[in-house]
């Protein structure tokens, strides 16, 4: 895909990988459409990709209700006249043990990353058709493995799997592209929004920031896989790894995450 005067609808558009998104493609040429629900900070990022000659709009989204995902799509044609390409990538983790977590932690980690993903490709789907564009779902290593003191947020991620899987298969003649892109640890605010047992914000990364892949490089790698419309987009070694072992060594794949997650600071794994 080239994507000179394409539209791209962008979740969670207000920071980290979201927002490295929306500078990505505009930087090729597209217009973007940010959706978030910090209206201020989506602001910052239209104002100066408009400063650098982009093409950027903008609506306050919480992607756990309906109106807004139907509100930010409706954005993009009002403006654009369409949608090209709809990324869903606003989410939400969370670091407890399933023993000590509440359940509505568990609601609210379905209602950010799998509704907030069907709510946007219901209402973006017939303008994705009639372009033949793509669906690209962000989402994790945990999303193709069970991640220990994390079960929300890999349920979540395996619902967000399965549903644009689903989506790829009942659109195979109609030309439309979905891609599931899988980041691992990325240097972004998502671990330190990240939910603990009682709800709370974790506050603070467990994890050395210097050693992850910065927010930048994973935009450029799901623009990259996007234009070559990727289905699967395991953008490190472990994850590529893990999802081969994972085929003929599972309880191996068990015990390796299991040693890793045991090994963050403060980790609940004992």
């Amino acid at each position: 895909m080239k994507f000179q005067g394409k539209t791209v609808v962008i979740t969670g558009a207000s920071s980290g990988i979201g927002r490295a998104l929306a500078y990505e493609f505009s930087s090729v040429g597209a217009n973007v459409v940010l959706g978030a629900r910090q209206e201020g900070e989506l602001k910052v990022v239209a104002d100066d990709i408009a400063s650098k000659g982009g093409q950027a709009a903008y609506i306050a989204t919480d992607v756990t209700r309906e109106e807004d995902c139907k509100a930010l799509i409706a954005k993009a044609v009002d403006v654009f006249g369409g949608v090209d390409v709809l990324i869903c990538n606003a989410g939400i983790s969370m670091r407890a043990l399933f023993d000590d977590v509440e359940l509505s932690v568990l609601h609210r980690l379905m209602d950010v990353n799998f509704w907030g993903t069907v709510y946007c490709t219901k209402y973006a789907l017939p303008y994705i058709q009639q372009s033949k564009g793509s669906i690209v779902g962000v989402s994790s290593v945990a999303g193709i493995h069970g991640l220990p003191a994390r079960t929300g947020y890999s349920a979540s991620k395996y619902a967000m799997t399965g549903f644009l899987d689903t989506i790829r298969v009942e659109n195979l003649k109609k030309g439309v592209h979905v891609m599931v892109a899988c980041p691992g640890f990325t240097a972004s605010n998502v671990r330190f929004s990240a939910l603990t047992a009682d709800g709370s914000q974790q506050g603070a990364t467990p994890r050395n920031e210097g050693k992850m892949m910065t927010a930048e490089e994973v935009a450029r790698r799901i623009r990259k896989g996007v234009s070559c419309r990727r289905r699967l987009l395991l953008m490190e070694y472990e994850g590529r790894l893990t999802h081969f072992i994972k085929k003929f060594a599972p309880r191996l794949v068990d015990r390796l995450f299991y040693m890793v997650m045991a090994r963050e600071p403060d980790s609940p794994l004992k």
